[in-house]
């Protein structure tokens, strides 16, 4: 079966290094060393999802970085109403910079469209500005 990836943005977030330094700061809260992310809707596309999809970041208007989805969950918010728990592997693998528009919750990604890793080594380079990575893209080069 073929995956699907899911794509979120990463709210509050400056960079890929306030995303790690926020989850550092929740592990203690996650079972086994995962990260968890409760998010309102469970995504119809589950089998496709837990197929080795990943969930892409979009931080301040650009996907820059991407978790692997091991797991998904129920869990009952304080209100009682029941939510989807995304559980993420604990690595965060930085991506090349895709430029995104906002939007709400979070949308299916296609493999195909989905931005590549960037290769060992390159992880910590800057982003490019959102302006050039999306002239880039439609250029045809990412």
């Amino acid at each position: 079966m073929a995956h699907i990836n899911l794509l979120k943005l990463c709210v509050g977030a400056d960079s890929v290094e306030d995303l790690t330094d926020w989850q550092e700061s929740q592990r203690h809260r996650w079972p086994m060393g995962c990260a968890v992310h409760v998010t309102r809707m469970w995504p119809k596309r589950e089998a496709e999802v837990l197929a080795g999809g990943s969930l892409y970041w979009v931080i301040k208007g650009v996907i820059l970085a991407r978790q692997r989805i091991v797991g998904l969950e129920k869990v009952e918010g304080s209100d009682g109403i029941l939510r989807c728990a995304l559980v993420l592997d604990a690595e965060v693998v930085r991506t090349e910079a895709a430029p995104r528009r906002p939007f709400q919750g979070w949308r299916y990604l296609d493999p195909e469209e989905s931005p590549r890793d960037l290769p060992k080594g390159r992880e910590r380079e800057e982003a490019l500005p959102p302006s050039l990575a999306q002239a880039l893209a439609e250029i045809g080069l990412r």
